[in-house]
């Protein structure tokens, strides 16, 4: 019902909006920024400060792999200037029209010039596949892992594309756009070196989650992420049984999940294998603070015997 919904409204969005895009930007007025997920938009607005007006596509608890634009989301696009994407799993299916909204708006790929690793199931822990430009062949970001982010040294050469954009479309506030990059580049670097420093004597380097959203985190500390996720999907019976055998294996009593998933499966294995369920939250807004919060999660669970 929803795809025959936005079949009928779409193209009347679309002609509301694509004429209105196509003038100019006010001089002096903010610059309209959209981004795909809470934590670009934390990053944006250290750079941007008073000079971006950003909006975020997936909201609180919503989650990008079923996430569907509002139509006010889609009014609002028809006059951005900028969206800032990672390639998570709506902009495979959304991006083209997107960019058919709004011709004007600049679509800038935060995964430039980072190689990408694959996303991993339980079975496999997959290295790092050099990112592709996309083309009509989208469908290679099937394998790939977007959560870019969750590496600080990652973020900052993200940080460092969303100034660059910044700067291209707003000349006129460079100076402030290289303040706002140069102090959220400290706190990144900061960042960096006391999560490197809380975590390098942990003996147990293996986590389990539900959705294998860690990964280059995990890659950042020397861990090794195990994801309970098969192909995305819940696991079977048979998988599941495998992933109950290695945990116990591997002497893993913590199973990490994210309040966008549901915890039915996790708390199934958790049950078979001893252990509790822990909550840690890779979309969450408040980017220095909840990276902290994440490691000292870690941290406190796989330090125990």
């Amino acid at each position: 019902m929803i795809r025959l919904t936005w079949t009928l409204i779409f193209p009347m969005i679309l002609a509301l909006s694509v004429t209105p895009a196509l003038a100019n930007r006010t001089d002096n007025a903010p610059v309209q920024v959209f981004v795909s997920v809470l934590p670009l938009k934390y990053f944006v607005e250290r750079i941007g400060g008073s000079h971006v007006d950003t909006e975020v596509m997936v909201g609180p608890g919503q989650s990008p792999a079923t996430y569907e634009p509002a139509p006010r989301q889609m009014s609002r696009l028809g006059q951005a200037d900028l969206y800032f994407r990672v390639g998570v799993p709506f902009e495979r299916i959304w991006m083209p029209r997107l960019a058919d909204l709004n011709r004007r708006m600049r679509v800038v790929d935060l995964r430039d010039g980072i190689d990408l690793r694959n996303l991993e199931d339980h079975q496999h822990a997959k290295g790092p596949a050099h990112h592709e430009k996309e083309t009509a062949g989208e469908h290679k970001d099937d394998i790939l892992d977007p959560h870019i982010w969750t590496s600080p040294v990652l973020a900052r050469l993200m940080a460092d594309h969303i100034r660059a954009a910044l700067i291209a479309i707003d000349p006129d506030n460079t100076q402030a756009y290289q303040a706002g990059y140069a102090a959220l580049e400290t706190d990144l670097t900061t960042l960096d070196r006391q999560l490197r420093k809380r975590l390098a004597g942990i003996k147990n380097r293996k986590f389990l989650v539900f959705h294998p959203s860690w990964g280059y985190f995990a890659d950042a500390y020397g861990l090794q992420q195990i994801a309970i996720e098969e192909a995305g999907k819940e696991p079977g019976p048979r998988a599941l049984a495998g992933i109950i055998a290695r945990a116990r294996q591997e002497n893993i009593k913590v199973i990490f999940v994210q309040k966008q998933f549901s915890r039915a499966t996790a708390t199934t294995v958790a049950r078979a294998i001893g252990g509790q369920v822990i909550a840690v939250d890779p979309l969450a807004e408040n980017y220095i603070d909840n990276m902290r919060s994440a490691a000292e999660a870690f941290t406190r669970t796989l330090e125990k015997p």
